[in-house]
């Protein structure tokens, strides 16, 4: 029982790592953003795990996958990359509850060495943190569209402009909503002034709340996901990203529908790799 327990506590420590690249680099932008907006520095805290993770007796290193809403698999997930002639780059495997965006540097590592232009992604990679990286190292990242959130009652997040030159943003009602902090996600919070609120006709299309504030978030990497939705609107990008899903989906129901990547069928992670890498033998 100890030797079992061992491997779950280290299978937990291997999934906290998974994406410190991310959280090392976000907490030195909320520093420095604070510190631009004459704030202290956030007092440290320990990081712990926030929620608890469901490790498979027989397979520690796998994961908890969601297939579909109602079912759950201990599984592993195959992160490919392929050019667009369906010819496969690289790929990666990782335990199946680790979500796109955070398996994605270990992917990338491996194929910044082929200089690609432009990449192509579906909507689980669209993070600032991503768009970063690939705009410094002068690679085009395309993203899809994605449709606004939020309850239709209420103003969408998009009706509110950002102002660059003054860092605050306008309401629908053209009154400024102005910076207040940076929190520990990593998003900067403008809040609007409840004097001024309380007597705004728009004001039920605009907040519920009951001290009549309206708080507004921006990611500190917001800059990054905007430049690369800009690419999206640059004439033939559409066409590019519509071609998309006949390349890699060729791949992926492939690897399903023939060699039986729909489920785990090995036990170990190092198995998987070995039947990925025979798999993918003959289009790398």
């Amino acid at each position: 029982m100890k030797a079992h327990a061992n491997k779950k506590k280290n299978h937990k420590e291997q999934i906290q790592k998974v994406a410190s690249w991310y959280v090392d680099e976000l907490e030195k932008e909320i520093g420095l953003d604070r510190q631009l907006h004459g704030k202290k520095e956030l007092p440290k805290t320990e990081k712990t795990q926030s929620a608890s993770i469901t490790v498979s007796d027989v397979d520690p290193k796998s994961g908890l996958f969601h297939k579909g809403e109602h079912k759950e698999v201990f599984a592993y997930n195959v992160q490919t990359a392929c050019d667009k002639k369906a010819y496969g780059l690289e790929y990666k495997v990782h335990p199946g509850n680790d979500h796109d965006s955070k398996t994605f540097p270990a992917l990338y590592d491996t194929i910044r060495k082929l200089k690609p232009e432009m990449m192509v992604f579906d909507a689980d990679y669209k993070t600032p943190a991503i768009a970063r990286r690939l705009l410094e190292e002068e690679v085009k990242p395309i993203f899809p569209y994605t449709r606004p959130k939020g309850k239709k009652e209420l103003f969408f997040k998009k009706e509110f402009i950002y102002d660059e030159c003054f860092d605050c943003y306008l309401c629908p009602n053209d009154q400024p909503i102005k910076y207040s902090t940076t929190n520990r996600e990593g998003y900067r919070e403008y809040k609007s002034d409840p004097n001024v609120c309380k007597d705004c006709p728009p004001r039920d299309q605009c907040t519920k709340s009951k001290n009549m504030i309206k708080v507004v978030t921006r990611h500190v990497g917001q800059d990054y996901l905007e430049e690369a939705e800009e690419l999206r609107h640059v004439r033939g990008v559409k066409d590019i990203y519509a071609k998309r899903k006949e390349p890699i989906e060729r791949v992926f129901n492939l690897s399903k529908e023939v060699f039986g990547f729909r489920y785990t069928m090995l036990i170990g992670k190092r198995s998987m790799e070995i039947t990925a890498a025979l798999t993918y033998a003959p289009i790398i």
